[in-house]
């Protein structure tokens, strides 16, 4: 059983940068496919960043170049760097994991919540 918790979110002005990290439980971390999804207010949620369990990275076009998503295997954690933050950059942001070739099924933190407002 995988569970997930994130931490890190805050207030922080335009053009500030925060880390979020998702600690998971559990004894399969290096086989799980990590992903950051976000939600802002009367919006659907939105994925942001993955990490593959082969380190293989994408990210959306809005967060492209200013976010970095990345994996410590040994602390089981994951972390999302976000750089040059816009106050459309403000949403409650998800921690997301599964590795469907050995049977784990979509897991979810409770959300963290990202303010950016100067």
């Amino acid at each position: 059983q995988v569970q997930l918790v994130e931490s890190g979110g805050g207030l922080v002005p335009p053009g500030g940068s925060l880390r979020l990290s998702c600690v998971a439980s559990g004894r399969i971390f290096r086989q799980l496919r990590l992903r950051w999804y976000r939600q802002a207010p009367g919006k659907q949620r939105e994925l942001v960043a993955t990490i593959t369990n082969t380190d293989i990275t994408t990210y959306s076009d809005s967060v492209k170049g200013r976010f970095t998503i990345s994996r410590d295997n040994a602390k089981s954690t994951v972390y999302l760097q976000m750089n040059s933050l816009k106050p459309e950059d403000t949403a409650v942001y998800y921690c997301n994991a599964n590795a469907p070739w050995v049977g784990v099924r979509d897991v979810w933190g409770e959300g963290t919540q990202v303010t950016v407002s100067s």
